[in-house]
């Protein structure tokens, strides 16, 4: 009982995330803030859940560091995306074994 309980609710919640909106702003919206936020929030939540993640998926707050500080350089002479993940994973590894 208490499972379809459960099952119903994030049903409703999840419902109401998608309606609100349609709900709320009915006109189109004409803020240059408004607009902004909207645009950028999905960038800062997923960097919000993101970068927790990598410096405690380690165990080690130092090897966690090499891999981001090598995975940042990586991405900033814009290698690829596959290159620079196996890159810091391996760096973070081999810092790991020293």
């Amino acid at each position: 009982m208490t499972l379809f309980l459960y099952i119903l609710i994030m049903a409703g919640v999840t419902y109401l995330i998608r309606m609100l909106p349609f709900t709320l702003f009915r006109r189109q919206i004409r803020s240059p803030f408004i607009k902004s936020l909207l645009y950028y929030l999905p960038y800062a939540v997923l960097s919000a859940m993101t970068v927790p993640a990598i410096f405690y998926s380690t165990g080690d707050m130092l090897t966690a560091v090499v891999g981001t500080v090598t995975a940042v350089l990586l991405a900033y002479f814009k290698l690829p995306l596959i290159v620079v993940a196996v890159s810091a994973a391996l760096t973070a590894f081999l810092a790991g074994l020293i």
